[in-house]
């Protein structure tokens, strides 16, 4: 055996006979302690360690489904006879996290646009296109906002349909649309991402859950699919609509559409409502001079069955509504609840129930008929409920705009206290036109034309609505936004998109196991 063998043989040996000694040491612990203790884990104290700032994306609807020209007797009839007016304003708020803005299409190497950094404002056509906004943080998060706004003077589609462009998620719930006769919604599903997105969709009726052909749907990525609900669920009087998406995100719209016979009822575009939780705040729930005009609000309880009580706050407090201190609802049914005898104004809409729920509230308004029509024509806006009071609304162009805000107390929402927050009403380069301190009182609404702002009208030169630094009472708030033609008034609410978590920070805690790896 050479000597570098022999060496070997004796290091075995050694760790062998280590072994056995240490075996020996163990058992005779056990036999003088009973057992083998175990030291006691102490982790240290945990660390706050700063996350960077993330990019954001905005991701819009997309141009209106247009209706066929079936069924309606004259084939040469053209449902929509004069071309939507779409446009999409992006706004990105100027500060430190006012990075570079790109506005795309689905295809984020198709840049339609682009804002430099530092904040600022554009406009585009978007009658044809789909469009994302793309904004790369500096040294804060981003803050942006875009807004879809689509008008159609006549025909099927005669109305205002806006809403605010809202960041891709793997689950959402839709709140409104109907598929009676004379009415139509569409599901719209957008993929602005590099990866398909396997969308389940769960329709819900006032009858319960709604059977479909197929639940599963799948969009490409950087595509648009269209779920044609009138088809897949008829006869349905109220719905939501849930959305939950794997493998990619997906932000999702409802197209809502009604004819009262030939007459247009009404266009909208309706976006996500806040979360299922046992309080929800809708704002900017309006009612017009006409006796006509008339508010409903529309609740799901999503998981069990419960009793929810409705407060509806007003510029003095609470509105008396008949019917709306206990309403039941039974897990999975849609509920829709009149709002009646609500005079001209905007309210806040206030939902309490044991279990958590989903909300939204639809407000109409009545017009005049037109030329060939038989009845007058009605203009409808659905105010989605709302999770907080900081961000930012992009304001179309050509719209009048009124801040609506609502103050909720904990616990009585009409309760004792004020809510307070800082107004910014900011321009085409994202700066504070005017900074003003908002004080609502708590139970009641407040409402302000843009326009009465300051001494100097500021509608011409707003191009968007922050509200920060919001204290005491809760802040639910919206702004409505209205124009005027000679068949009556346009009318869409817009909710702010969420401010952004600044300086985010996660906690992390030193393992001391680590240190008995080997």
């Amino acid at each position: 055996m050479s000597s570098r063998r022999a060496r070997r043989a004796r290091e075995r040996a050694l760790q062998t006979v280590s072994g056995v000694a240490l075996l020996a040491a163990v058992a005779a612990s056990l036999a003088v302690g009973g057992r083998l203790g175990v030291a006691p884990v102490r982790a240290g104290e945990p660390a706050q360690v700063a996350v960077p700032p993330s990019a954001s994306t905005l991701v819009c609807p997309g141009p209106l489904v247009l209706p066929g020209g079936s069924g309606r007797g004259d084939a040469g009839f053209d449902p929509v006879p004069v071309p939507p007016q779409a446009r999409v304003e992006v706004l990105s708020v100027a500060g430190p996290g006012a990075g570079d803005v790109a506005v795309t299409g689905l295809d984020a190497a198709s840049v339609v646009t682009s804002l430099p950094a530092g904040g600022g404002s554009t406009g585009l056509d978007a009658a044809d296109t789909t469009t994302a906004v793309r904004a790369a943080p500096a040294q804060d998060a981003p803050l942006v906002a875009a807004a879809a706004a689509v008008r159609v003077t006549d025909g099927d589609l005669r109305g205002s349909a806006a809403v605010s462009c809202t960041a891709p998620g793997v689950e959402q719930w839709l709140v409104g649309g109907s598929t009676t006769p004379g009415a139509t919604t569409s599901l719209l599903l957008v993929n602005a991402g590099l990866t398909a997105a396997q969308v389940e969709v769960r329709v819900l009726g006032a009858a319960g859950p709604v059977d479909l052909a197929s639940d599963l749907v799948v969009v490409a990525p950087g595509d648009r699919s269209v779920v044609d609900l009138t088809g897949a669920a008829p006869g349905q009087p109220a719905l939501v609509v849930h959305v939950a998406s794997t493998g990619g995100q997906v932000a999702a719209y409802l197209q809502d559409a009604r004819l009262d016979g030939f007459t247009p009822a009404g266009v909208e575009l309706v976006g996500a409502s806040a979360a299922p939780a046992t309080r929800q705040r809708v704002p900017g729930v309006s009612a017009g001079p006409d006796e006509a005009d008339s508010a409903v609000l529309r609740l799901l309880a999503t998981e069990r069955s419960t009793t929810a009580t409705v407060t509806v706050l007003g510029e003095e407090g609470p509105v008396d509504v008949p019917g709306l201190d206990r309403v039941p609802l039974t897990a999975g049914t849609v509920v829709d609840v009149p709002l009646t005898g609500l005079p001209e104004g905007e309210r806040t809409v206030v939902v309490d129930a044991g279990a958590p729920v989903v909300a939204a509230a639809e407000s109409a308004r009545t017009g005049e008929p037109g030329e060939l029509d038989d009845a007058p024509r009605v203009e409808r806006a659905w105010s989605p409920s709302t999770p907080g009071a900081d961000g930012v609304v992009a304001l179309p162009a050509g719209m009048r705009a009124r801040l609506v805000v609502g103050a909720v107390a904990a616990g009585d929402a009409a309760g004792e206290g004020v809510g307070t927050a800082l107004l910014r009403v900011l321009d085409a380069q994202g700066e504070a036109l005017l900074e003003s301190t908002v004080s609502v009182d708590a139970g009641t609404t407040g409402a302000w034309d843009l326009s009465a702002l300051s001494d100097e009208d500021l509608s011409d030169l707003a191009a968007g609505v922050q509200l920060v630094d919001a204290v005491g009472a809760e802040l639910a708030w919206s702004v409505l936004v209205q124009r005027e033609q000679a068949d009556g008034t346009l009318v869409s609410v817009l909710v702010p998109v969420p401010a952004p978590a600044q300086e985010p920070t996660v906690a992390v805690v030193e393992d001391p196991r680590v240190a008995l790896r080997g």
